[in-house]
């Protein structure tokens, strides 16, 4: 008799447990990955707070860990992919890492498109995101879309002072169109991924390359850099285009009200808030490498007159080589022009 009211109690608890689980299934764990250290400027300005305020308004039911230095595995590049899989619930994405992919994402990268804003440049990234990139990227969802601020070149020596300095040095690149451009320059450009920069200054794969200032200390660019030097103007000599995205099943199954939480942390305003994010870290990045005692340059309006008209040469290009792809290529362009001039301040 005895060993029957266990059984019966043990059947209780079963039943109990199992009517109690569809309530503990709307506490929601998403898990996004990174790239670069947690220390720099987007997820020190942008990605943390982002979780922080996701966990806050939903109040604690949904917790976002993040992940740096692809900690949950993968590669940089693959990120778009391991979302779209489901191998992470989501993550930050350069689109541009897997060249000829997302091609037309690449019009904000062009040479001088973009200001030296990134909160402006991502309020226009995320304009032109609507209006052509959501096909593109219709296996995943969207959080926001964003620009980094100005990229500046870090090299080894002195500073580039005209467009002559730039022949025979090897340069990294994080994209087509910033390896495009600096072939044009006359430099050797080696595509590679933000965290096969350090390496590969150290051993001297490369003498230098393009990148922000804000991610210049966490790479330790003070150490393996002696200048680095930016364009004159308002205008990037380059910039690179992102996505914060997340997995569009998870983000499916979320319930209503969770996900409206996600979507009041969406668009707009999340990207020009991971743009600012970039802002921040430039003048701290900047600081830090001025304290170091290296060079900080910043090229003639003349010399960067005769780079922003290489710039046209490969816009040109771009153009030709999209139109060949089915693409209008000037179309592409106009609309990402039109895109920073409504979203920029002056």
């Amino acid at each position: 008799m005895h060993d029957m009211h266990l059984t019966k109690y043990a059947a209780i608890a079963a039943a109990f447990t199992l009517t109690a689980t569809p309530a503990l299934a709307q506490e929601v764990t998403l898990r996004f990955q990174h790239f670069v250290s947690p220390a720099s400027a987007n997820p020190t300005y942008f990605m943390q707070p982002w979780a922080d305020a996701i966990e806050e308004q939903s109040n604690g039911r949904i917790k976002v860990e993040l992940y740096p230095f692809m900690q949950l595995g993968g590669a940089a590049p693959n990120q778009y992919d391991l979302i779209r899989d489901g191998a992470i619930d989501g993550g930050w994405v350069i689109p541009g890492y897997q060249p000829n992919r997302f091609p037309e994402a690449e019009a904000l990268e062009l040479p001088f498109m973009t200001t030296k804003s990134a909160e402006e440049a991502s309020a226009a990234a995320w304009e032109f995101t609507q209006d052509y990139l959501m096909d593109d990227f219709k296996d995943v969802h969207v959080i926001a879309a964003h620009m980094h601020g100005p990229g500046i070149v870090h090299k080894r020596g002195d500073a580039v002072d005209t467009v002559d300095d730039f022949a025979g040095l090897k340069l990294r690149g994080p994209s087509r169109p910033a390896t495009l451009l600096l072939e044009e320059l006359g430099a050797t450009p080696i595509g590679m991924p933000v965290p096969q920069f350090p390496e590969a200054l150290s051993k001297g794969v490369v003498d230098g390359g393009v990148i922000t200032w804000e991610m210049s200390p966490s790479l330790k660019l003070n150490e393996l850099t002696d200048s680095h030097t930016d364009v004159a103007g308002d205008r990037a000599l380059y910039n690179l285009y992102f996505i914060w995205a997340m997995n569009k099943d998870v983000y499916d199954a979320m319930p209503d009200d969770l996900r409206a939480v996600i979507d009041a942390n969406s668009g707009m305003m999340a990207s020009m808030w991971a743009g600012r994010a970039h802002d921040t870290g430039d003048i701290v990045g900047r600081d830090v490498m001025a304290a170091d005692g290296n060079q900080i340059a910043e090229m003639s309006e003349d010399e960067t007159a005769r780079i922003k008209a290489l710039g046209d040469t490969v816009t040109a290009n771009w153009i030709v080589e999209m139109d060949a792809k089915g693409y209008d290529g000037a179309a592409l362009v106009d609309a990402a022009q039109v895109a920073v001039r409504n979203n920029t301040g002056d």
